[in-house]
């Protein structure tokens, strides 16, 4: 994250060794702004976790093969498979 950090909020920086030296496009060592840095970090990682719960109720779902699967034989079938799959996961991650 620390890389990503340094690249918004250093423009110039092309390459990164390690955590403490960037270069720019002309081979010139970039300055980096530690302050800058830690609060884009800050940043990164508030937005990150606050999108813990969409990654956590996506990886819950059926894989898109699945619920096509579902679908058809719900189809095929007059059941309703996917309906209470969807529900299931639903149910298990209520909104905060």
């Amino acid at each position: 994250m620390r890389d990503l950090a340094i690249r918004n909020t250093h423009s110039t920086v092309v390459t990164i060794n390690g955590d403490t030296d960037a270069w720019d496009n002309d081979g010139n060592v970039v300055t980096l702004d530690e302050a800058l840095i830690t609060a884009e970090i800050t940043r990164l990682q508030a937005e990150y976790d606050s999108k813990q719960y969409a990654r956590d109720r996506a990886e819950a779902y059926p894989s898109l093969t699945e619920q096509a699967d579902m679908a058809y034989w719900d189809r095929q079938n007059g059941t309703t498979t996917l309906d209470d799959a969807i529900a299931a996961v639903k149910d298990a991650n209520p909104k905060p």
